[in-house]
């Protein structure tokens, strides 16, 4: 199998679908009724998308589609669509209630953090993963459990493991958010007891260090996506060698050499990502200049979604099960501006039940 990044030549059309089982049926795009800006700000940015010419849906790990968890390489090619981009800080700023992670898929907050340096893995474990629960507690009611599994730092310097990566994406699919809670709740008997409930996968993202104007992060607004724009792809992860295999990959990081990124020797599947095909509905959104006192909830997974069903969730009308999100090259970036440092934090949030 030929890996590849950039486009290839297209034989064969394969529709983007989901699984039957994993959705109620194929609904059109949700319109969106949102109270216009007062200010318009935005810029526009060219978005790397799947080609669905190039997705293969085979279920054999390393012949069904593929992305990299540690470089930008992918076993399919990507198709580059331009799209406006809307600043989230000025529309949030007109019409509030028009955004939130039930409503839009992700919602901004201002909320600076203790933690700044994020150099010491043990200080982030044990001081900003209690920022994150906190937060998360403030601003979502009806948390009863948080589990934060994961968190990745990015730098955009040559040197780190780590960089902003351009594909639009959804973290998580519905089985791999249920793999999640089985992987990170024990006992058994009580990850299965929350998987009946209602839980999230929630992506806490911020700057570190400066403002993110170089390679910022665009979500997609979930009420301009449809079913039928996800993709399931396999995300690789480099085998780890005894004794340090405990699972846990947090600081393990390590920036592969370029000859190899093509190679699934010395890769496994540990997830399944939606990759996003293009979809002319799609409405992006960023906060400019976004500073590290700011911070993004992104919603990856929701078992209430709108459209799941049994044995993923039990989908509510109207509310937000997904935000396709990635980075982009802003063209309003001024020349030597610092590259972007940010860090994401995973989450699993688990819900007081249903009265």
């Amino acid at each position: 199998m030929q890996a590849v990044t950039t486009s290839l030549i297209r034989t064969t059309i394969r529709t983007p679908r989901i699984p039957g089982h994993l959705l109620r049926k194929q609904q059109p795009a949700r319109t969106i009724t949102t109270t216009p800006t007062t200010t318009a700000k935005m810029t526009t940015g060219t978005f790397r998308y799947a080609d669905p010419a190039t997705i293969n849906r085979s279920t054999t790990p390393f012949v069904k589609s593929w992305s990299k968890v540690d470089v930008d390489y992918s076993s399919f090619s990507r198709v580059s669509v331009s799209k406006p981009v809307h600043d989230l800080r000025s529309a949030v700023e007109s019409s509030p209630s028009d955004f939130g992670v039930d409503v839009s898929g992700f919602a901004l907050y201002t909320h600076p953090a203790k933690e700044t340096a994020f150099t010491d893995e043990r200080a982030i474990w044990s001081g900003y993963y209690a920022e994150v629960e906190a937060l998360l507690r403030e601003k979502l009611p009806g948390i009863k459990r948080v589990e934060i599994f994961d968190h990745t730092i990015r730098r955009n310097n040559g040197s780190a493991a780590r960089r902003p990566v351009q594909q639009v994406h959804v973290d998580q699919t519905p089985a791999a958010a249920a793999t999640r809670v089985r992987r990170h709740v024990s006992p058994p008997e009580e990850a299965e007891k929350l998987l009946k409930g209602r839980y999230q996968i929630i992506n806490v993202w911020r700057p570190i260090s400066h403002p993110a104007t170089d390679f910022p992060l665009a979500f997609i607004d979930w009420r301009s996506t449809s079913p039928g724009d996800l993709v399931p792809i396999d995300l690789l992860y480099p085998k780890r060698s005894e004794p340090e295999d405990d699972g846990d990959d947090r600081g393990k990081e390590v920036a592969p050499a370029e000859e190899t990124y093509p190679k699934t020797e010395g890769y496994e599947v540990k997830g399944e990502t939606y990759g996003v095909v293009p979809n002319e509905t799609h409405k992006f959104y960023y906060v400019k200049d976004m500073k590290p006192e700011e911070v993004v909830l992104i919603k990856c997974f929701d078992s209430w979604g709108e459209g799941l069903e049994e044995p993923w969730g039990k989908g509510k009308k109207g509310v937000a099960g997904w935000t396709p999100h990635t980075a982009f090259v802003d063209p309003a970036t001024p020349e030597g501006t610092p590259g972007r440092e940010s860090i994401e934090v995973r989450c699993l949030v688990f819900y007081e039940d249903e009265e």
